[in-house]
């Protein structure tokens, strides 16, 4: 005996019993924070933004990537809440969010690749956010707070 299924929006057949247990909310939420952890080329500007504030101009001398390649991305970054943009005169720069919270992350995540067999570790400043001081996070780019 098959159970009946129901079809959401996204085209998943999930059985109808189970369907009180899923929340499309939390549910789309989560795939959008791992969405934006899913590119290699986020992932680039997280470490970058993981060293201070950038602008859109220092990502692409950084990385070699065209500026709008650098700024879909990071507006994908920025709409799941991992980035953050403030505006200076006609600049705009972009920050981390919480960057201890996506440090935890990304050491969760390094555990569970290293517990399934895959050695991998990104830069220093993004797994451990406090080798940037919340001073020199706050001052901005160009800035130093005498240490």
């Amino acid at each position: 005996m098959t159970m009946p299924t129901l079809v959401t929006e996204d085209s998943v057949s999930v059985p109808e019993d189970r369907t009180a247990m899923l929340d499309g909310g939390a549910a789309a939420a989560y795939a959008d924070l791992f969405h934006a952890l899913s590119d290699p080329t986020r992932l680039a500007i997280l470490q970058h933004l993981s060293t201070g504030p950038h602008r859109v101009c220092d990502l692409v001398d950084h990385l070699g990537f065209a500026q709008s390649t650098v700024s879909k991305h990071l507006a994908c970054l920025r709409g799941c809440g991992l980035a953050t943009v403030r505006a200076e005169g006609r600049a705009s720069w972009f920050s981390l969010a919480q960057p201890v919270l996506l440090a935890d992350l990304l050491r969760g995540a390094q555990a569970m690749l290293a517990a399934t067999g895959e050695q991998a570790t990104l830069c220093a400043h993004l797994m451990h956010p406090a080798s940037v001081s919340p001073a020199q996070a706050a001052a901005g780019p160009g800035t130093t707070d005498g240490g």
